[in-house]
């Protein structure tokens, strides 16, 4: 949509346009979790306290700060969480973390919150010995140390587990499950 608009959209612009459709799926999920009767609210990442470096489009999450969150999780609640978006408290302006950005929200949270560990459900079967697009006889790996899961995604772009998230749950010792 945005390209229909203009040869050139302005990355600021972009960000407002993208987190469109995380607050449309929040939203949406939070009224089907109330209807099954489950207790559920719906943030934006500004409003889960995700702070972000100024840079629009490929934004590096600097701080989470999950009082709002934590709030509601003490109430009962499910807090459904838009991914892939924060907010730069200096210009209090919302980004977005570019691609695999939701993953590393999960991480960044789940350290916040200090999580025993940080599930991530993927629409692939997992983590393999290699491309099994590429290598016919590829198989799924149960166990995998970060040093490795980070040298797979840098060197192989496989989408099911995008570097900075694996860099983020490395650094502050958040273990991953794949699924």
């Amino acid at each position: 949509m945005a390209y229909q608009v203009s040869e050139t959209p302005n990355r600021r612009e972009l960000d407002m346009l993208l987190t469109t459709g995380e607050r449309i799926s929040m939203s949406l999920m939070s009224m089907a979790l109330a209807d099954l009767g489950v207790p559920a609210i719906s943030f934006t990442g500004s409003q889960a306290g995700v702070m972000t470096d100024d840079s629009h489009s490929s934004a590096r999450i600097l701080d989470v700060r999950p009082i709002r969150v934590r709030e509601e999780v003490d109430r009962g609640r499910v807090v459904v969480l838009a991914g892939f978006q924060g907010v730069n408290a200096m210009t209090r302006e919302i980004t977005t973390l570019g691609r695999g950005g939701s993953d590393t929200t999960a991480v960044a949270m789940a350290a916040a919150l200090k999580a025993e560990y940080c599930e991530i459900i993927k629409e692939v079967d997992g983590i393999c010995s290699a491309d099994p697009h590429i290598v016919p006889g590829a198989k799924p790996l149960r166990r995998v140390d970060f040093a490795s899961l980070s040298l797979r995604c840098a060197s192989s772009g496989q989408r099911s587990c995008i570097f900075r998230s694996v860099e983020l749950a490395q650094s502050q010792n958040v273990p991953l499950v794949l699924k």
